[in-house]
C-alpha cells in the first residue's frame, strides 16, 4: 500500500514543531525530524523544502492556530490578554518558536507581517496612530511571567509555574492592561497625532 502523503505531513510537522521548539533554526537537525515522524529525510524536503523553510512554515501555522484558539477582540483586550496568556501557558512551545525566529530570522516573513495587519487596522479605529504601541505593550505585558529572569523568579511568594502563582499573574495582566486601555483613550487623538509631550 502506498504511503499516505497526508499523515506523513501531519508527523513531519509535528515532530519538526517539538525539533524548532527544543533547538531553534540553526541547532535543529533534520535526520532528528526524520527519526522522530518516523519517516525518511527525503520525504521532508519533497513535502517542505529545506530546513529554513519547514522552520517558517512552523512558526506561521503555530501563529495561524493560536489566533483560531484565540480571537482577537478589540473592544475586550484585557480579556484577550487574560485569554492569549492562558493559551501560552497551555502551549508554551508556541512562545520558544517565535523567541527563536525573533533571533534567527530577524526579518519578518510576509505570513508573520500579515498576520498583525488586522489586528493593527482594528486597534487604530479605536486607538489612532498609538494602535503598534498599544499592541506591543499589551503583547509585552502578555508575556512578561514567560521573558521574567530566573532571578526574579525565585522572590516569588509561591512555586514559579505553580496554579496559584499563575492565577495571581493573571489577575494582575487583566488588570494592567485595562491600565493601558484607558490611558491610550485618554491620550488619543484625531488623525493619528501623539500624546502632548511626546515629539
Amino acid at each position: 500500500m502506498p504511503p499516505n502523503a497526508a499523515e506523513t505531513k501531519r508527523r513531519i510537522l509535528e515532530a519538526a514543531r517539538s525539533e524548532f521548539a527544543e533547538h531553534g533554526l540553526a541547532g535543529a537537525r533534520v535526520d532528528r525530524i526524520a527519526e522522530a515522524g518516523n519517516v525518511n529525510k527525503r520525504s521532508i524536503y519533497v513535502h517542505f523544502g529545506p530546513k529554513d523553510t519547514l522552520f517558517d512554515i512552523i512558526v506561521a501555522l503555530s501563529l495561524t492556530e493560536m489566533a483560531e484558539a484565540v480571537p482577537f477582540t478589540v473592544e475586550d483586550l484585557p480579556g484577550y490578554a487574560g485569554a492569549l496568556f492562558d493559551y501560552l501557558i497551555e502551549h508554551p512551545e508556541v512562545l520558544r518558536l517565535t523567541s527563536w525566529a525573533g533571533l534567527e530570522r530577524p526579518d519578518a516573513s510576509a505570513d508573520e507581517a500579515a498576520a498583525y495587519a488586522p489586528k493593527i487596522a482594528a486597534l487604530s479605529e479605536r486607538f489612532g496612530g498609538q494602535a503598534v504601541d498599544v499592541l506591543a505593550l499589551l503583547l509585552g505585558q502578555v508575556t512578561a511571567w514567560q521573558y521574567a529572569s530566573p532571578a526574579l523568579k525565585v522572590h516569588s511568594p509561591e512555586e514559579s509555574w505553580s496554579a496559584k502563582r499563575l492565577r495571581h499573574h493573571r489577575a494582575l495582566l487583566v488588570a494592567s492592561v485595562a491600565s493601558l486601555i484607558d490611558t491610550a483613550e485618554q491620550d488619543y487623538a484625531p488623525r493619528g497625532s501623539w500624546p502632548v509631550g511626546l515629539g
